[in-house]
């Protein structure tokens, strides 16, 4: 097992203790083994901290004046992602996730580390913030933490934070409007920006069908449009997937379970940026090993497209945003918390990715191959009803103009070799990406097949994934659930 990080003196020992499991979750994320995850993670750490000691000298230099760079865990996390493309370049990455090698290796790469105005809004708005500002929004908004945590970590008053999140929140809008003015953007984009900006200040504003149409194509507004809604659904997906990249949504969904988890059965505190609830408190350890070891000697875990605007909560306008002259979340000596460990930062330690990658794309949802003869019975008698194996969950996450996330967690009586969970949509929904299983869609009917990480699965264990879709007139829930062919009832 390689060597973790050794803290160099206190302050680096308290930021190890509240940032290794983040690192740690995106670098499991990034590799195709757990040994290979603590390397990359444990590297990553040490490439990070020398960017925060060479950022706190060079303000030393500077007579207290920062230099903008990202907060901590997000430098950190981009650290992941700098530290993979060097094992790409130099030879390892057959440690690495095919996916993430394919994109490291494209132009979406690119945008990351090249020139700075062609980088994603997200990306540049959360760097334009003074860095207390920009950690309040991150730990809120993407690490999924209750508002009490966030306020320890950030030396705030706890009956505050709610405001001073509202306000960055606000100030992000505008560093983003200003950042998607200053963009190079060809004729059509332009003529669209003022329009874009008005009708994300009003929730109740309808989108204009040509606009709507504009923001089906084009990458880059429909980024800026995510943006600028900061108090939309969309906000963590595009702040997670414009920073970090690769696996956005997959680390996202992790950092949510990883939030359940700390906080026992059921979502988080009310209001705490929406933290989606999984429907199940029950962690599916399938790569333990060497990542659950290291865990515990530590102390303590676009690819994804951004999520159009919508939602029905006010934004706060950008003239009644506070300047950032000083920043609201006024800096204090962080204090060290206890944070979960790895293991729970990830409680189903399964390999999430934002586009379908592994197992094949089959329409049909017969019986597999190598399922367990539990569940390869035959027909039930036509004159009986036979009992269902299987109970299913279907949760919303959210929901957003023509889009929305969901998660199903199935619920088996029966020990699996393999799976297929299959349902019919009742509105014409589609399903766009699927993390922790792979998708085909025929018509109405959508088959979810078992990824080669998660596909057995023990008697009475759950089997959890997520997806993005879009719909149109309505999102009733689907009906029809089977799994392996078999039908489930509905909880």
């Amino acid at each position: 097992m390689p060597d973790l990080p050794t803290p160099k003196d206190s302050a680096e020992a308290a930021l190890f203790s509240e940032c290794w499991d983040a690192v740690l979750s995106y670098a499991d994320l990034c590799t195709a083994g757990a040994a290979a995850a603590t390397q990359l993670a444990t590297e990553a750490f040490a490439l990070g901290m020398r960017e925060v000691r060479a950022a706190e000298t060079s303000s030393a230099r500077s007579n207290g004046r920062r230099s903008p760079r990202l907060p901590v865990i997000p430098l950190l996390l981009t650290a992941v992602r700098t530290t993979a493309a060097a094992w790409e370049t130099g030879g390892q990455g057959h440690d690495l996730d095919p996916d993430l090698r394919l994109w490291l290796n494209s132009d979406k790469a690119a945008r990351y580390t090249g020139p700075p105005l062609q980088r994603p809004i997200a990306l540049r708005g959360l760097r334009d913030l003074q860095e207390p500002d920009a950690a309040l929004l991150w730990l809120a908004e993407v690490e999924a933490l209750p508002r009490s945590v966030v306020a320890r970590r950030l030396g705030l008053d706890p009956a505050l934070v709610g405001d001073e999140l509202a306000q960055v929140r606000g100030l992000f809008r505008d560093r983003c409007h200003r950042n998607h003015l200053d963009t190079p953007m060809d004729a059509q984009c332009r003529s669209y920006a003022r329009l874009l900006d008005a009708i994300t200040r009003s929730p109740a504003a309808d989108i204009p069908p040509d606009l709507s149409r504009h923001l089906a194509t084009c990458v880059d507004c429909a980024e800026a449009a995510a943006c600028l809604r900061p108090q939309g659904a969309g906000l963590p997906a595009a702040l997670a997937g414009g920073v970090i990249g690769w696996g956005g949504l997959a680390y996202l969904e992790r950092r949510r379970r990883a939030a359940e988890v700390r906080l026992g059965a059921g979502r988080p505190e009310a209001g705490d940026g929406g933290e989606p609830k999984t429907g199940t408190d029950r962690a599916r350890v399938v790569r333990g090993g060497l990542l659950v070891a290291a865990a515990m000697v530590s102390l303590l875990a676009l690819a994804a497209s951004m999520m159009p605007f919508g939602g029905s909560e006010n934004d706060a306008a950008a003239g009644d945003a506070p300047t950032d002259s000083s920043p609201v979340a006024a800096p204090r000596p962080s204090l060290p918390s206890v944070t979960s460990s790895p293991k729970s930062a990830s409680p189903t330690a399964t390999r999430s990715t934002t586009s379908p990658k592994r197992g094949g794309n089959k329409n049909s949802d017969q019986e597999p191959q190598g399922t367990s003869s539990s569940t390869a019975s035959s027909a039930p008698d036509p004159g009986k009803s036979a009992p269902a194996i299987c109970e299913v969950a279907y949760d919303v996450v959210s929901q957003w103009t023509d889009g929305f996330q969901a998660t199903v967690t199935v619920t088996t009586a029966d020990a699996l070799d393999t799976w297929r969970v299959a349902w019919t949509f009742r509105d014409g929904q589609k399903v766009g990406q699927m993390w922790d299983a792979s998708v085909a869609q025929n018509g109405s009917r959508v088959t979810a097949t078992a990824a080669d990480y998660n596909k057995a699965v023990p008697a009475d264990g759950t089997i959890t994934f997520g997806f993005l879709g879009s719909w149109q007139g309505k999102n009733t829930s689907p009906y029809d659930f089977t799994l392996n062919g078999q039908s489930c009832t509905k909880s």
